[in-house]
């Protein structure tokens, strides 16, 4: 008995010298190259659902942060740069599927069909919708980050515009600026070498010499470690994508987060339970005080991405309290061993997607 004859390609197809291109009966001899494109698109797609919720809602509820603060917010910021790169990469790779069995070759294919050639026969509307998706939610990242930061560095230069003209400095204190209002009021304004730490009468009044040294040393920390970039970055993802869980919870948590990495730096400078009584003595008299603003119709406006002492005007309250507490009741450190485990997880985070889209 004879073998069946198999399907012999037609002329189109024997002239060509992409298989991708191939009919039916020609592409039925190929092996599924694109198998490993699908299955990034895949794992990716999974690890941004992960990233999207689970992780952010389990790390906001935790009690470790807390107790290394640094840490955590290494580890916010990789959960947040993983889930972009996850939520892209998904929707590229899953597009670049019918164009080539790599990411690398696919792309290279995807702008040949740009340019004006045919796209292969396999591809779909749901291929197109992806690329789509993933091309126009990175420029909206893109262009909101751009966005986020031009407009507070127009508004941070008009606030040192403004500090100028409405302060005195602080004698024999450089870098500090007094503003005459009654409530008390401490923050940061970044500007390189113009970079100023602004106080209130409101606050020399109710503050002793050590307990004014703590909020200095706590403002400057700010400065030094360059805390309003970070919160920047994660406002321009929350105002970017407001419907998104990580975005809210991420943004909270680490405005908490560098507030106890300033204290901490202001623990080296003073007590703990004397920061702890100028923290709360700054919450308690702005229950009782008017904003700046509505004492002052020109007193200047503290610039976005700056931070304060005590809770500023439309912050969460309860930012006070796990400062107050933290800095009174003792807690032990950060174990080493879990301290390590959550930077390695961390650079994880960031290496695994960047891993699967060059592997794919």
């Amino acid at each position: 008995m004879s073998a069946p004859r198999r399907p012999r390609p037609c002329a189109s197809c024997s002239a060509r010298r992409r298989p991708r291109n191939r009919c039916q009966p020609c592409r039925s001899d190929q092996p599924d190259r694109r198998s490993p494109v699908t299955a990034a698109a895949a794992v990716l797609a999974v690890i941004a659902l992960i990233l999207a919720a689970p992780a952010p809602i389990l790390l906001a509820r935790a009690d470790w942060p807390t107790r290394a603060p640094g840490v955590a917010l290494v580890l916010w910021q990789s959960i947040a740069l993983a889930g972009g790169v996850s939520m892209i990469g998904s929707l590229l790779t899953f597009g670049l599927v019918p164009f080539g069995d790599s990411v690398f070759r696919g792309t290279l294919e995807l702008g040949q069909y740009l340019a004006g050639a045919s796209l292969p026969p396999d591809t779909l509307f749901t291929h197109g919708l992806a690329l789509s998706g993933a091309a126009i939610l990175t420029v909206h990242l893109l262009l909101n980050l751009t966005s986020t930061f031009v407009s507070a560095e127009r508004q941070r230069r008009r606030h040192l515009h403004l500090i100028g003209l409405l302060s005195d400095p602080l004698q024999g204190r450089p870098g500090l600026r007094v503003i005459d209002h009654a409530a008390p009021v401490a923050y940061c304004l970044p500007g390189g070498a113009e970079s100023a730490t602004v106080l209130s009468n409101g606050l020399l009044r109710i503050l002793d010499a050590p307990q004014l040294r703590g909020v200095i040393a706590h403002e400057r920390a700010h400065l030094q470690q360059k805390h309003h970039l970070v919160l920047l970055a994660f406002k321009s993802w929350h105002s970017a994508l407001p419907w998104f869980p990580i975005a809210n919870r991420a943004e909270t948590a680490v405005a908490l987060l560098v507030e106890l990495l300033a204290d901490d730096q202001a623990r080296r400078v003073v007590d703990d339970r004397v920061l702890a009584t100028a923290i709360a003595l700054v919450a308690s008299a702005h229950t009782s005080t008017v904003s700046p603003v509505g004492a002052r119709a020109d007193a200047p406006r503290p610039a976005p991405g700056r931070t304060t002492v005590g809770p500023a005007p439309g912050s969460p309250a309860n930012r006070v309290e796990p400062r107050v507490r933290r800095l009174v009741i003792a807690q032990p450190p950060l174990h080493p061993g879990m301290r390590a485990g959550v930077l390695a997880a961390s650079a994880s985070l960031l290496v695994t997607p960047a891993l699967l889209l060059f592997a794919a």
